[in-house]
């Protein structure tokens, strides 16, 4: 008995987002190039088709994580055969590209660099001030950080498609690379007695925001140039990571200005 396969990509747009379903349909998008943010495996599945799925994945190094089938059921009504990707609607810049770039163009170097923020709103929310702030681009890894999708462009306000955003191996890589770009690296973090009002922030700067629950990994801590908090007179003891990102910012603003 001989078995015909009909390849089909099927693409749903979800506002400014897409999603691809099907198992085949997600090997040939990464094989394509495709901008793959993140795939949902449903809990054990498997099969051969499922084997070359995952080869595929981690060849090309894409974000992924198993989830139960009523996550992917909610993802889309369709067939989703035990795998739904999400595509970003944006393209990604080569981080030796956008320092260089930067650089040339004469303007003193803004950069952010997010470890590891998960929450999509978050994000866009912190691409929306990291736009009016003058960013020259936001700088993330690859594994644990919140895709661009939906509601991360709804919560920029569409900044996402002016703010150059590169896609990392390791964060502490880029940290190198900037500092050996002559860019200095600021950490904010609360694991500090320096104030963020009481450090030079006018000079080529990339500030650094940790997640929402850990903050910023020990060991990138040990690698930056200078680490400052905010003041906190509240009985609080963090801001929402976005906000925090938003006065660190605007502090730089305000020395540069």
């Amino acid at each position: 008995m001989v078995f015909f396969y009909i390849n089909i990509t099927y693409i749903c747009p979800m506002e400014k987002e897409h999603q691809i379903f099907g198992i085949r349909a997600i090997i040939e998008a990464i094989q394509a190039g495709k901008e793959v943010d993140k795939v949902f495996i449903q809990k054990d599945i498997s099969g051969e088709l499922m084997k070359d799925l995952m080869k595929v994945m981690k060849r090309a190094n894409v974000n992924f994580s198993y989830v139960p089938v009523e996550k992917l059921n909610r993802l889309t009504p369709n067939n989703h055969q035990g795998a739904v990707a999400t595509i970003s609607p944006i393209g990604f810049i080569d981080l030796e590209h956008l320092v260089e770039s930067t650089i040339e163009s004469g303007s003193k170097p803004l950069f952010l660099i997010l470890d590891q923020i998960s929450d999509a709103r978050n994000f866009g929310a912190i691409i929306r001030t990291a736009e009016c702030t003058g960013v020259n681009g936001i700088i993330i890894q690859k594994a644990g950080s919140a895709p661009v999708n939906g509601d991360t462009v709804k919560t920029s306000a569409g900044a996402v498609f002016n703010v150059p955003i590169c896609k990392v191996e390791h964060i502490k890589d880029a940290i190198f690379y900037l500092q050996g770009s002559g860019i200095k690296t600021v950490a904010a973090t609360e694991k500090t007695d320096q104030n963020i009002y009481d450090i030079s922030l006018s000079e080529p700067l990339a500030i650094i925001m940790g997640s929402e629950d850990r903050g910023i990994n020990p060991s990138v801590l040990k690698i930056v140039d200078e680490k400052a908090k905010l003041p906190m007179f509240g009985s609080i003891g963090s801001l929402n990571v976005s906000v925090a990102c938003g006065a660190f910012l605007y502090e730089a603003v305000r020395q540069r200005i």
